[in-house]
């Protein structure tokens, strides 16, 4: 939790072997129930290939605590200098460290 709401923290691995320029994902969070609570895109930004990058998201008006779920939807921004659009969701391998499920 947050004094905005939600915090979610990423650790992002850039293994496409080309920089990235730009690298945002849609999400769904899902609520204790299993339904859909929000939709919505993170932006990475930058992504410099080999990188390991630690960002954070707060989430305002999510309550942490009712999250059962984070699911990748879709790459709405993969771009980079060689990079075809979908490289981003097709290499895109996913792990948690915590009680929600997470993945694609």
């Amino acid at each position: 939790p947050s004094e905005k709401g939600c915090r979610l923290t990423f650790v992002v691995n850039n293994a496409l072997g080309a920089d990235l320029s730009k690298a945002a994902f849609e999400i769904a969070l899902f609520n204790e129930a299993g339904v859909v609570d929000r939709l919505t895109v993170l932006d990475f930004k930058d992504l410099p290939a080999g990188k390991t990058k630690v960002t954070r998201f707060d989430l305002a008006g999510a309550d942490c605590g009712k999250l059962s779920r984070v699911l990748i939807n879709s790459a709405t921004e993969c771009a980079g200098t060689g990079v075809e659009p979908a490289a981003c969701m097709r290499a895109l391998k996913t792990s948690t460290r915590t009680a929600i499920a997470f993945g694609v």
